[in-house]
C-alpha cells in the first residue's frame, strides 16, 4: 500500500489594504462626518442666532432647512457629476464649496446671509457625499477589508 503524504492546500491570506487606501478612507470618512454633523449642529446655536441676528421662528426654520433642501435637491446631480468628471475632482470641489458655505455662514451679519451660507453648504455636501462613497469603494479592494 503506497503511502501518500497529506497535502494541505492553504490559500494565501488576502492582502492588507495599502496605507494609501487607509488615508483615502480616513479623509472620506472625515468629509462624510462633516456632512452628517452639519445637518443638526446648528440646533445648538438657535437661541444665539435668534438673539444675535434677530431671526424670527420662520427665519430659524429656514436656517435649518436651507442646508437639507440644497443637500437633497442636488445629491443626484452630485453623483452624476462624479461619474462624468471623476470622483476625486468632485470630492475636492464639494469640499471647497462646503468650506466656502461654512465660512460664509460663520461670517454672516444678517439672517439671509446665514441662510444663503447654509444653502451653499448643502450644495457642497450634495457634491461631496456621493463622491465620498465611490472613493471608498475605489480605494479598498473587494474582500474582508471593505
Amino acid at each position: 500500500m503506497p503511502q501518500t503524504d497529506a497535502v494541505t492546500s492553504t490559500s494565501p491570506a488576502p492582502p492588507a489594504p495599502a496605507p494609501r487606501a487607509w488615508a483615502v478612507v480616513l479623509v472620506a470618512c472625515a468629509g462624510q462626518f462633516l456632512v452628517v454633523l452639519d445637518v443638526s449642529v446648528v440646533n445648538v446655536a438657535l437661541p444665539s442666532l435668534r438673539a444675535d441676528l434677530g431671526l424670527s421662528g420662520l427665519g430659524l426654520q429656514w436656517v435649518l432647512n436651507a442646508y437639507s433642501i440644497a443637500f437633497a435637491g442636488f445629491m443626484l446631480l452630485g453623483g452624476r457629476a462624479a461619474d462624468l468628471y471623476g470622483r476625486k475632482a468632485m470630492f475636492l470641489l464639494g469640499l471647497v464649496v462646503f468650506t466656502v458655505g461654512s465660512v460664509a455662514g460663520g461670517l454672516a451679519q444678517e439672517g439671509w446671509q446665514l441662510v444663503a451660507g447654509r444653502a451653499v453648504q448643502g450644495l457642497g455636501a450634495a457634491v461631496l457625499s456621493p463622491a465620498t462613497l465611490t472613493l471608498v469603494t475605489g480605494a479598498v479592494a473587494p474582500g474582508p477589508a471593505r
